[in-house]
């Protein structure tokens, strides 16, 4: 799982030919730092066949009002650079890879 920012989201995320899980957090965000291990978990189990990459809201503030996150942790899935899914707060791990198609 690598963090992104608004310099390599278009590359990293809108220009994926595998699907996409962004995950917005803060590392100050109590539930984010439970997710972290949820998602560094389902890195593993996707392997090539999906990305996990996450996005600090602290650093990157106008990708996230430019995304409409309004709470954390929230998970955008992108699929051929389109948003298709929203989970907002903590996911279960076969929730994500449900939504991941995974």
């Amino acid at each position: 799982m690598i963090e992104i920012n608004r310099n390599n989201f278009e590359s990293e995320v809108l220009r994926s030919a595998a699907p996409v899980a962004v995950d917005f957090f803060s590392h100050q965000c109590g539930p984010c730092r439970i997710h972290k291990p949820i998602l560094e978990s389902l890195a593993e189990t996707v392997g090539d066949t999906a990305k996990i990459v996450a996005v600090d809201v602290a650093e990157n503030e106008r990708l996230a009002i430019d995304h409409g996150i309004q709470a954390i942790p929230t998970i955008l899935v992108f699929n051929d650079g389109h948003e298709v899914r929203r989970m907002v707060g903590l996911a279960e791990l076969g929730q994500l890879r449900v939504a991941l198609g995974a």
